[in-house]
């Protein structure tokens, strides 16, 4: 099932979560209102929130409670909060076919409104009835997340080195740990046990870890969203396609692959020999494998649920992953 046709599925609390956020992120200051506007109207495929009615749902028997609309909201307002702020350390121009608001109104704005952004995540959460302190203490443990896995990635394109733990470290910080969370938070909200919970925690952590990983490989293959290839190289981000490529040859040769993604800064016809690198050695091949476990897993990690169409939908997604072209 397609993004478009899951919030069709999700029907009246969809319609709630969008409401939430749209009321949350009200404001009389116009430039703010209007780019708060533009953020959400370019929602891209809203797969966290969506998630996260799933999982409330699955847990709970196909219902969900206020609580539930209010966490499904505030994952998406910090995912939005993230890019906003990842735009500014990427500099990049576009994000799902649109210009950044860094690109447009300049990094210190976008940076602010980020973290407008996440301080209005985190009211969000605030005044939840279940588990107050556990989600609290979660969602502050993400944004410590996202931090340091931004700060490695940063630490690492500046001599090369990235390792295959290195590289899993960064994309669970900065990906997954929102999906885990995600997962968990929308658990919590239905009063599930600890044994749903730990379901959630596991499925939202190895769906994450696939997503990032496809987003990895549609860098090296190209999406339907118009993006160029090589965005990654280009920010000197070593990723897992190229690490598959990397395991396959010898020392020299990853040394010298490596020192060309440290210079593509000078010398951007490297991003080609580097991409022709990685689909002769097989690192394609070797990511979706990669993909592919992972998206087991998370269907796995739902064994503990009972069986009901919006359990159906996780495993859907999941599996989505190992497909999807954009």
């Amino acid at each position: 099932m397609e993004p478009a046709e899951l919030r069709n599925y999700l029907g009246a609390d969809w319609h709630k979560v969008e409401s939430l956020m749209t009321e949350t992120l009200t404001t009389d200051i116009q430039l703010l209102a209007e780019v708060n506007g533009a953020v959400l109207r370019r929602g891209g495929k809203m797969l966290r929130p969506a998630v996260s009615l799933l999982m409330a749902r699955a847990c709970f028997g196909g219902s969900v409670t206020e609580d539930s609309i209010r966490v499904a909201a505030a994952s998406q307002i910090m995912h939005n909060a993230t890019l906003l702020h990842d735009d500014v350390v990427d500099k990049s121009q576009e994000r799902r076919g649109e210009p950044t608001v860094s690109s447009v109104l300049g990094d210190t704005p976008s940076v602010l409104i980020g973290d407008y952004w996440l301080v209005k995540a985190v009211n969000m959460i605030l005044p939840l009835a279940s588990d107050h302190n556990d989600l609290v203490s979660m969602f502050a443990t993400t944004l410590s997340n996202l931090a340091e896995g931004e700060m490695l990635q940063l630490q690492k394109a500046e001599v090369g080195d990235t390792s295959m733990d290195d590289y899993l470290r960064i994309i669970y910080n900065k990906t997954a740990s929102l999906f885990e969370s995600t997962c968990v938070s929308a658990a919590i909200s239905v009063g599930a046990d600890e044994v749903k919970r730990a379901a959630a925690r596991e499925y939202g952590i190895c769906l994450g870890m696939a997503f990032q990983i496809r987003d990895d490989i549609l860098d090296y293959t190209g999406s339907g969203l118009g993006k160029p290839v090589g965005v990654d190289l280009r920010e000197r981000k070593i990723t897992l396609p190229l690490l598959g490529a990397l395991s396959k040859v010898d020392d020299e040769r990853n040394r010298l692959v490596r020192g060309m993604v440290c210079g593509i800064e000078e010398h951007p016809e490297y991003v080609e020999r580097i991409t022709d690198f990685v689909h002769s050695e097989g690192g394609i091949l070797f990511a979706e494998d990669r993909l592919e476990e992972f998206a087991h897993k998370a269907v796995e990690a739902l064994s503990p649920l009972p069986d009901s169409k919006d359990k159906e939908l996780l495993c859907e997604l999941a599996m989505y992953n190992v497909t999807r072209k954009k």
